[in-house]
């Protein structure tokens, strides 16, 4: 049984521009929220990429439980590689061999990780590439800060991510591997555009993959916000709680992804290549608003069988 009623809301139409900009987008669950997930073909697109977060503390067992329970119903899976939270060489060939042994995994996010202190031998993203034991991996992304980062650039500004960004360009280069940057999430479009312009003028010419929060409530994307460090954009919501109007209504990401299909649209060469949800709020509840708000680009895969 399907679970929900594939048509849009007559009242929210898709534009082309966003209808275009959502086609082949991602999104994130961690093993704890896709058990709530009867069945990934009827919420999610044909082909759509599945990102699996990997929280520390969590089994390596129920991360590659998860990715071979969603690639056994035809989605490509991309599951987090912590650097922080792995260990030691050993530890991560070991990882990466049940991945690929046991649920067909050859894609994967490779990021510093959110500790403090590393568990280990592995402080970066840079070094786990540096070990080679990703190679034969056919696609491998990276993480991107469009409103920077104080763990990493502690001044505020944005020296060492680019440094780290273009090295991770030249690796590209050299590499057989598709590439790309996939973004902390983020509310506003202008200051993402800015970075994105940003990234070509240093360069970097790596897609971007653009982190989106998914509908939620508005109490609930401030604690996310604030916790992962979003910087300006965060004044959307700030500006919104502020709204007795709104204070109780659900977030929803029509007005960023408005903006940025827009310039998207209007500038081709632009860099961002795809979307990537961060569904805050459920990963049903972000399916269901795809589905009624991307055309052609939100059709469960179950509804085209």
């Amino acid at each position: 049984m399907a679970l929900f009623t594939f048509r849009r809301k007559e009242d929210a139409p898709a534009t082309g521009a966003l209808e275009g900009f959502l086609s082949g987008y991602s999104i994130e669950v961690m093993p704890r929220t896709a058990e709530k997930v009867e069945d990934f073909r009827a919420i999610l697109p044909k082909g759509t990429r599945v990102y699996i977060a990997h929280i520390e503390g969590t089994p390596i067992e129920d991360m590659v439980a998860s990715a071979r329970r969603i690639n056994g119903e035809g989605f490509d899976v991309m599951p987090h590689f912590p650097a922080r939270i792995i260990p030691d060489k050993a530890t991560l060939a070991d990882w990466i061999a049940r991945y690929r042994g046991e649920a067909n995994v050859t894609q994967a996010l490779l990021l510093g990780g959110g500790v403090n202190t590393p568990a280990g031998d592995f402080d970066s993203s840079m070094q786990m590439i540096e070990t080679g034991l990703f190679d034969g991996f056919t696609r491998l992304h990276v993480a991107g800060h469009p409103e920077g980062n104080r763990d990493i650039d502690k001044d505020g500004g944005d020296a060492i991510l680019l440094k780290a960004l273009k090295w991770k360009q030249a690796f590209a280069d050299r590499s057989d591997a598709d590439m790309a940057i996939a973004t902390q999430f983020c509310f506003e479009a202008d200051p993402v555009i800015a970075w994105a312009n940003r990234l070509a003028a240093e360069g970097i010419r790596l897609p971007i993959h653009i982190g989106i929060a998914g509908p939620a409530k508005l109490q609930t994307l401030i604690k996310f916000a604030i916790a992962c460090g979003v910087g300006p954009s965060l004044r959307v919501l700030q500006k919104r709680a502020m709204d007795v109007t709104k204070l109780l209504l659900p977030y929803e990401p029509t007005e960023v992804l408005e903006g940025l299909a827009a310039h998207k649209a209007a500038t081709p060469g632009f860099g961002i290549e795809q979307v990537h949800f961060f569904p805050l709020g459920g990963i049903k509840t972000n399916a269901q608003w795809v589905t009624e708000n991307g055309g052609a680009s939100g059709v469960p895969a179950a509804a085209t069988a």
